[in-house]
């Protein structure tokens, strides 16, 4: 791709924003990060994966931690900082990508290529997308749709100047509920493509 493009998702538990976005980097062929930062962060660090996974997008416990000199005793916070670092270097090297989560709307405002949006969905969409994928009951569900929700927008707001959610600090913000995954990702990457055309 010869502009820069970084699209940063932000998502409701069970939106469907991680399929969302990883569809849309595979459309662009571009790279996908989630998770996966994860990966290159271990064996940067030559340590396994597996036991950063705990921490990753988690809420820093402020009652436990404490930073001194600028450097934390919170393991969430100093994994969530090394996600950051690594993905500043990845946009300062001019690559592409899909970002999912990491504050990505708020890291790179600076940068021209940006297109930010929040992806939410019904409440009855989200449950049964989530019972599905997780073969966990209604109520269960429910109680992982809460907890991913708080944990997200506690870790968000920890990090960053506008809220998690809030459409203020995206540029679009889409409910997949109504045209679905797919019908989503063909909307979104018509916009994607016009935006680029403005770079």
């Amino acid at each position: 791709m010869d502009k820069q493009i970084i699209i940063s998702i932000g998502r409701e538990y069970g939106s469907g924003g991680h399929e969302i976005g990883r569809k849309i980097a595979k459309l662009l062929d571009i790279p996908f990060y989630d998770r996966n930062l994860l990966d290159e962060i271990a064996d940067a660090k030559n340590v396994d994966a597996k036991k950063l996974e705990k921490y990753d997008e988690a809420p820093s416990r402020m009652f436990l931690s404490r930073t001194v000199r600028g450097f934390s005793n919170s393991p969430s916070v100093n994994i969530a900082e090394m996600q950051f670092d690594l993905l500043r270097e990845k946009a300062a090297a001019g690559e592409s990508f899909v970002i999912v989560g990491r504050c990505s709307e708020d890291l790179f405002k600076e940068v021209k290529g940006l297109f930010s949006v929040f992806i939410l969905g019904d409440y009855e969409t989200k449950l049964d997308r989530v019972m599905e994928r997780r073969s966990l009951s209604a109520k269960e569900a429910a109680l992982a749709i809460e907890r991913h929700d708080r944990n997200r927008k506690a870790y968000h707001n920890h990090f960053c100047n506008g809220k998690w959610g809030d459409s203020r600090n995206y540029d679009m913000c889409i409910n997949s509920s109504r045209l679905g995954v797919d019908g989503t990702v063909e909307y979104l990457k018509d916009y994607v493509d016009r935006f680029i055309k403005t770079l």
